[in-house]
């Protein structure tokens, strides 16, 4: 049997598939709930987050002979089959990183004017539209104002601010979330069920951290860990093929720092260098380390720490021992030596002072109250 990679095998196919979007397929089912379709949609969010598939799945629904209840495609009809099978003349997909001149914009206009042969609408799927020329554009704008009553266009793009607002006014525009840790986990957790792979919860939460907020990355992410590991997924393994420095590392380091035990500071870096890691990976991993917890101190901001339980309770506990006064402090160390790590000479010796007068917080604290 053919190998699909997860991305694809489970790309939704109902809008309650569609993982962390539930304000926009909620608006979409309800537009087509009170048959209020608009003529143009403009999808805009960061690479991965559901956009193209929410376009398809839209377009297949408006072209469903036997809507369900809840307006959800019936995938059993004629038009839903043909769809489901990538042999549906209602849906047209445009890649417009490869078909942005005027000539093709040409093309896409004549064909428009050609009534579907199945179902109501005639549905065009305009990927990373922003890459349209300006000529392009222009030549877009009156088919995309008026077009001929069967047909609907929906626009998907990653950078918004490169649309021109002549188009932004002809658009409904929908903005689609990141999606969150949790929820990324919760999807993952689904996947290995329906692929018979066992797993540490960590592990999946590591790789759903790396994925940074594309569900398209997590899954690819997951592949390849699955590829490396087998039917067996661990938090070593995850980290270990992807190249992430443990989060036992910063506990330790934050230790030393209290403890104001520089020697012990110093050892450990030298250890995460000696692993393969370079100052800058390490600078970016010590100041979101503070950052969650300082996110710890405070109840409110608690959920803001987008990591497994059991490393949330690690968290709460090393919090306890910091005050906000050292935490402050250590966040405009680490910060400042992030920002001038490029431009250091002695890379190795920038970020060794960086750990120095991270050890000497309290220290330097005394001092000024002498």
């Amino acid at each position: 049997m053919e190998y699909i990679v997860s991305a694809r095998k489970y790309r939704p196919g109902t809008f309650s598939s569609v993982e962390g979007q539930d304000n926009i397929t909620a608006t979409l089912k309800n537009a087509i709930k009170n048959k209020q379709l608009a003529h143009a949609y403009l999808f805009c969010g960061p690479r991965g987050v559901g956009k193209t598939t929410c376009a398809r799945i839209f377009a297949k629904t408006i072209n469903c002979q036997n809507i369900s209840a809840d307006f959800e495609a019936c995938n059993e009809c004629p038009s839903c089959k043909s769809f489901n099978e990538n042999r549906s003349f209602n849906i047209h997909e445009l890649d417009a990183a490869s078909n942005n001149s005027v000539d093709d914009i040409r093309l896409l206009i004549d064909k428009v004017r050609i009534p579907p042969q199945m179902g109501k609408y005639s549905v065009y799927i305009i990927d990373e539209v922003h890459m349209l020329s300006p000529a392009a554009f222009n030549a877009f704008l009156k088919t995309l104002e008026e077009p001929p009553h069967h047909a609907i266009f929906i626009l998907a793009t990653t950078e918004k601010h490169k649309i021109l607002p002549t188009i932004l006014s002809r658009c409904q525009t929908f903005d689609f979330n990141r999606i969150t840790v949790e929820v990324a986990v919760d999807y993952l957790k689904f996947v290995a069920g329906k692929e018979g792979i066992t797993f540490e919860e960590e592990a999946l939460n590591v790789i759903a951290t790396k994925a940074d907020g594309a569900m398209r990355d997590a899954l690819s992410i997951f592949d390849q860990i699955v590829a490396f590991s087998g039917k067996n997924i661990t938090y070593q393994q995850v980290i270990d093929n992807l190249n992430v420095l443990d989060y036992d590392y910063y506990f330790r380091l934050t230790e030393a720092f209290l403890k104001e035990d520089t020697t012990a500071a110093l050892l450990i870096f030298n250890e995460i260098l000696n692993h393969g890691f370079d100052g800058s990976h390490f600078l970016n991993g010590l100041s979101s380390h503070l950052r969650d917890l300082m996110m710890c101190r405070d109840a409110q901001t608690v959920n803001l720490l987008e990591v497994g339980a059991s490393i949330r309770q690690r968290y709460m506990e090393q919090a306890k021992l910091c005050d906000h006064e050292f935490l402050y402090e250590a966040l405009k160390i680490a910060t400042s030596c992030d920002l001038n790590y490029r431009v250091a000479r002695n890379k190795r010796l920038h970020v060794e002072f960086a750990i120095i007068s991270l050890s000497r917080i309290f220290t330097e604290k005394k001092k000024l109250l002498s």
